[in-house]
């Protein structure tokens, strides 16, 4: 019964990706969608195996994919660490100082209701083409929901813990790490997750402004030469190394906190 648990839990996960898989197949082979919108994932596999493994110059995308993922993930994990390291400790402060959220929170609250494609053509003009542009557009998109979840869960430590620590002689500063850090984890985590999911899709928009590398990159350049197979390639392989980045956060997190082992 424990083993007959353990695959139902394995393959549950895989029963929407193979539903797609098989409408794809389906799709493709009775030709109701033409080959140049859909390619067939005998193609698109094809294509992305050249895409990874390939000799580097035997086709325009081939063996690239170590180079651009490099480069990808310099620019994620660059404007992430700048998204958490400000909106973390902001989000606590707004959530348990009244001074600080009346400073901070309905500026930061309209600046979050701008779309992100709206700060593109500043990015350029003052970053220009390059990893600046994609490294704040990467940080400003992630930054609202780590802010907001650290903000919320800041705010839901109901006051009596800090009593109650305050009887045992926790102090002020040890309270933060004892009593708020613990208790707000669930949220932080939360937030941390949501920015990281928001910052490859961002990494996109960054990449579409002409770099040379990097996975949005060789989706743009897909596009200009109508090779939707790469397109679809590009979109996968973002979507898995997007997954294991999560995965790898929170592994991270449990690592180093033991109050986030318990959100397990």
């Amino acid at each position: 019964m424990k083993g007959a648990k353990m695959a139902r839990d394995m393959l549950q996960p895989l029963l929407l990706p193979l539903a797609a898989l098989a409408l794809w197949f389906g799709l493709s082979a009775t030709g109701l969608v033409p080959g140049y919108l859909l390619p067939s994932p005998p193609t698109v596999l094809h294509s992305g195996l050249d895409y990874i493994f390939g000799a580097p110059g035997a086709g325009p995308y081939a063996g690239r994919f170590a180079g651009d993922l490099a480069a990808s993930l310099v620019r994620v994990l660059l404007g992430f660490a700048i998204a958490a390291g400000l909106g973390v400790p902001l989000g606590i402060c707004s959530g348990r100082l009244a001074l600080v959220n009346r400073l901070i929170a309905h500026s930061i609250g309209g600046l979050r209701a701008v779309p992100g494609i709206c700060w593109l053509p500043l990015a350029l003009i003052w970053f220009g083409i390059g990893i600046g542009t994609t490294v704040f557009l990467v940080a400003l998109a992630a930054f609202f929901p780590i802010y907001q979840n650290a903000l919320t869960g800041a705010r839901l430590v109901a006051p009596i813990y800090y009593q109650a620590g305050a009887m045992l002689g926790v102090s002020r500063l040890r309270g933060v790490f004892a009593i708020l850090l613990p208790m707000a984890m669930p949220n932080i985590i939360t937030g941390l997750r949501l920015g990281m999911g928001i910052s490859w899709a961002y990494l996109v928009l960054g990449e579409l402004t002409g770099v040379p590398d990097g996975l949005g990159a060789v989706i743009m350049d897909a596009r200009m030469l109508g090779q939707t197979d790469i397109i679809l390639v590009g979109i996968i392989v973002i979507a898995v190394i997007g997954r294991l980045c999560d995965r790898l956060l929170v592994t991270a997190l449990e690592l180093s906190f033991k109050s986030a082992r318990r959100q397990r």
